[in-house]
């Protein structure tokens, strides 16, 4: 739940507003930037909010579980900080947007909406477009590794370590029947079990699951 203070809740409540949205962007390499729908600059936090027309028509999804929200973005290249050049570079990429409701008559009185990176960021002639997606699409990106018994290498990248250009496995055929990823398969193979990127010895869901044993006095040894 956003928290706002009583004397905004009366003006978002009044029959009159003096609102308006405000972008803020956090771009990877520290470089920050502001735009706004207002019709003159803003300032607040060390940003400058500029008027803009270029991200106009800007509709934002909000979701109460855990799938990402999605928004779609679109101006022209016409806006001062976003260059062909940065564009072109890649350095918008990736970039954090913070879309702000603002009391344009005193700035204090302000509400993040909604929070996102930009994904996608491609031009289109003279036009830019972009595709926003909240903070939640974070959640889906997998870190660190899988717990799991089959090895996550490829063979013969730098993990595996097996030079898949060797003429000795390539004199038995050994690369030609692949990599089933498992450990017997790694050392039977390729005897490469020491780079084996797996957890072969891992206990499987029975051992897991099992409880103590019932057939004999409990000591704090084996369950089974």
């Amino acid at each position: 739940m956003r928290q706002i203070s009583e004397d905004f809740a009366a003006r978002l409540a009044a029959e009159t507003t003096s609102l308006c949205l405000c972008w803020r962007f956090d771009r990877a390499d520290g470089e920050v930037f502001g735009a706004t729908d207002h019709d003159r600059p803003l300032a607040f936090d060390g940003v400058t909010y500029v008027p803009s027309a270029g991200l106009e028509s800007v509709t934002f999804e909000s979701t109460s579980g855990l799938a990402p929200g999605h928004a779609a973005a679109s101006g022209s290249l016409s806006l001062g900080f976003i260059s062909d050049v940065a564009l072109d570079a890649g350095v918008w990429d990736g970039a954090r947007v913070d879309v702000l409701r603002v009391d344009w008559l005193e700035v204090a009185h302000r509400v993040v909406i909604w929070s996102g990176r930009l994904s996608q960021v491609s031009r289109q002639g003279q036009a830019f477009s972009a595709e926003l997606v909240s903070l939640k699409a974070d959640l889906e990106r997998m870190i660190g590794r899988v717990y799991a018994r089959s090895c996550d290498a490829d063979l013969g990248d730098a993990r595996c370590g097996v030079d898949i250009g060797d003429p000795v496995l390539v004199a038995s055929g050994a690369i030609a029947a692949g990599c089933d990823k498992s450990f017997a398969t790694c050392g039977a193979r390729f005897a490469n079990r020491v780079n084996f990127r797996g957890f072969p010895h891992m206990p499987g869901a029975d051992a897991v699951l099992a409880g103590p044993a019932s057939n004999r006095a409990n000591a704090g040894g084996r369950r089974a």
